[in-house]
């Protein structure tokens, strides 16, 4: 995982949440921790390419759709 980017924003919190996934569950899909999870949520940190395709995939959406740049 990369630093964090001041102009790159995330819906991972909302997405994860409309699909009923807690952050260990989906953590689990995406073979990471719950703590990677919740710093992507919180902006900490960027996720690859890999973990943002997976993550993307287990919420059935487009890595558009989670990441956007300002």
């Amino acid at each position: 995982m990369g630093k964090s980017h001041e102009k790159l924003s995330n819906n991972l919190e909302e997405i994860r949440k409309a699909a009923g996934l807690t952050q260990l569950e989906l953590s689990e899909s995406a073979e990471v921790s719950r703590k990677s999870i919740n710093a992507i949520e919180n902006g900490i940190y960027v996720p690859s390419t890999v973990l943002a395709l997976k993550i993307a995939k287990t919420l059935r959406c487009s890595v558009e759709e989670l990441f956007k740049l300002r």
